[in-house]
């Protein structure tokens, strides 16, 4: 039997993720809930260069995205985290309330950490963002708690958004409000909260232009809330192209009859 005390390990969740860790039990039993023999070792060694170049050696030749932040490299790793934080396969938690997360982030920018949808590397931006969406730990009130599948959407987001509009590229009605609503600055200075407050402002126009049957007001306001939908769409980690694709995906398998008119679903 291999003795791999005070060694790193590369261990491998089959169809999950390919990972290091120095202490096998607590990251994957204990944080990510796999038992043994849901999981197995591919390799350990006390030498953090080799095990963090074999880590993503092993992640491209299993298939799995490759992180982009060796594990070397990782500030866990070079013990420059003040903030202890928790990462399991569904959350990162943080060792204070949610009122103290936005000073406790500011004083850790440049933090990195690894999560099952990938690398994590903390700036003001992101730090804004987990301060808008962190929630308080029901286990504990003086620690807090974000998604990691949303904070991974805002991070891929981010990534994938191009600063302004190009006039050889054509874009869509979504993104052309992503634009101007970045160039506003509702995504560094917004939150979900204050545009979920507009949204209701929003519906409450349309529903008085509904009652004066003013068409054009209806139409202005229904754009609205389309606007303000997005916004609160990328605001919580997510795209707005998706939420719809996923609620028709839901109603188009619906039956049921139409009443006082209303659809109402089939039980």
């Amino acid at each position: 039997m291999i003795n791999m005390e005070n060694k790193y390990i590369i261990y491998h969740i089959p169809g999950k993720k390919i990972g290091v860790t120095k202490d096998l039990y607590n990251r994957v039993t204990v944080q990510q809930g796999y038992e043994p023999g849901e999981y197995e070792v591919l390799d350990s060694s006390d030498d953090i260069l080799y095990i963090s170049e074999r880590e993503l050696e092993l992640q491209d030749e299993y298939g799995y995205k490759v992180d982009i932040v060796p594990y070397n490299k990782l500030s866990v790793n070079k013990k420059l985290n003040n903030m202890k934080i928790n990462v399991t396969e569904q959350t990162t938690t943080f060792p204070c309330p949610v009122n103290k997360l936005k000073g406790q982030l500011a004083d850790n920018l440049e933090m990195t950490w690894s999560t099952e949808f990938g690398d994590v590397i903390l700036d003001k931006d992101l730090a804004l963002w987990i301060s808008n969406n962190a929630k308080t730990s029901m286990f504990n009130k003086d620690r807090c708690y974000v998604y990691n599948k949303a904070m991974s959407r805002y991070i891929n987001n981010q990534k994938n958004k191009i600063p302004f509009p190009d006039e050889d590229v054509e874009f869509s009605m979504f993104d052309l409000i992503r634009f101007w609503a970045k160039d506003k600055g509702i995504y560094k200075k917004g939150d979900p909260k204050t545009q979920t407050l507009k949204l209701i402002e929003e519906a409450g126009e349309v529903c008085r232009a509904v009652l004066k049957n003013d068409i054009d007001e209806i139409q202005d306001g229904i754009g609205d809330m389309v606007v303000v939908l997005t916004n609160l769409s990328v605001l919580c980690g997510l795209d707005i192209e998706d939420c719809i694709e996923s609620a028709y995906d839901v109603i188009s398998k619906r039956k049921g009859k139409m009443i006082n008119g209303t659809f109402v679903k089939d039980n």
